[in-house]
């Protein structure tokens, strides 16, 4: 699923979003903590374009594991350094 998401150049968050699911699962079905239901494969396969059985090819011999997307999670602020007008 990383391999597919990250050749498509989205980012866990943008997945989670287009599939209605929360970015902390799609963290832990890449690294396979997790075992989708298929009501939730269907969800990221839809998100991600690809049919369902696209989600369990492996990947080839030769393939590599894919890097991370440039930007990276973005990053919240905590509610303590919002700052006050006027102070």
């Amino acid at each position: 699923m990383r391999r597919l998401r990250t050749g498509k150049g989205i980012s866990q968050t943008q997945l989670a979003d287009l599939a209605g699911i929360d970015r902390s699962y799609i963290s832990r079905l890449e690294r396979m903590i997790e075992n989708p239901s298929v009501a939730i494969l269907d969800k990221i396969s839809l998100a991600l374009d690809v049919t369902t059985a696209e989600l369990f090819v492996p990947p080839g011999e030769e393939a590599t594991n894919p890097s991370p997307l440039r930007a990276g999670r973005p990053r919240t602020r905590s509610a303590g350094s919002a700052k006050v007008k006027g102070v």
